[in-house]
């Protein structure tokens, strides 16, 4: 990460995407995350009609002091772009995309191709914006073997640019979020302690693939420069 922008105390995050992307997850996890780390947040689901393709966002604000605001984030320090058709359909609640985007502040957005418009860019590089553009997607895939690990994939890439947790703290946070508090293998039978184990064996599998998504793209974050000296980073 470049000492162009240094680590805040602060951010308000938006988080747009398409139902069935783990939005709203992403939301429970990072808020859980930066519980862990001694760190305060607060969010906000908002979704319509709860089917896939759907807009859906969710509203994170995450501190290193306490938060007392809950609600929907107006004016956000960074945005999360989920699917491209939340810019390009515009299936998003807050249109355009960028809306109360503050100056110097931060776009994340899965996509291997530049989506945005010529004016999007003016509005953008008004701002001093930096938008980061990666194919979460491939890489969830590359890695986890699922395109549903495509929010794991955005997940570590704002944690590791916001720079307020440790990678300990995710997984704390993702291993609650798919396990529970504890895993006990106590039926009546032996058939039946099988049967568990064999479904805790399959969650551990896919905690552990998460994980390895999360984790890469929180190391590639170190490495983003996001000083505002460039409007796109592609990775």
């Amino acid at each position: 990460m470049s000492e162009g922008r240094k680590k805040q105390a602060r951010y308000n995050i938006r988080i747009s995407g398409l139902g069935g992307q783990g939005v709203v997850t992403t939301a429970h996890i990072l808020g859980a995350t930066l519980d862990n780390a001694g760190k305060y947040a607060s969010l906000v689901p908002f979704f319509g009609s709860e089917k896939r393709m759907a807009p859906v966002e969710a509203y994170v604000r995450a501190s290193a002091e306490p938060i007392f605001e809950v609600g929907e984030v107006v004016y956000p320090d960074i945005i999360m772009i989920y699917h491209s058709q939340v810019v390009t359909h515009g299936k998003s609640y807050t249109m355009p995309f960028y809306t109360g985007l503050k100056p110097n502040s931060l776009i994340i957005m899965n996509t291997d191709f530049d989506v945005l418009t010529e004016e999007d860019k003016q509005v953008l590089a008004d701002l001093k914006t930096t938008v980061i553009q990666f194919n979460a997607t491939q890489l969830a895939m590359d890695i986890a073997g699922t395109e549903l690990a495509t929010n794991m994939a955005m997940m570590g890439m704002v944690l590791g640019i916001m720079r307020l947790v440790t990678e300990k703290d995710i997984e704390a946070a993702v291993r609650e979020r798919f396990l529970g508090t504890s895993f006990i293998a106590s039926g009546g039978t032996a058939a039946l302690d099988s049967a568990i184990e064999k479904k805790f064996k399959k969650k551990e599998q896919l905690l552990e693939a998460n994980m390895n998504v999360i984790n890469k793209t929180f190391e590639m974050a170190k490495t983003v420069d996001v000083s505002g000296t460039h409007l796109i980073v592609q990775l």
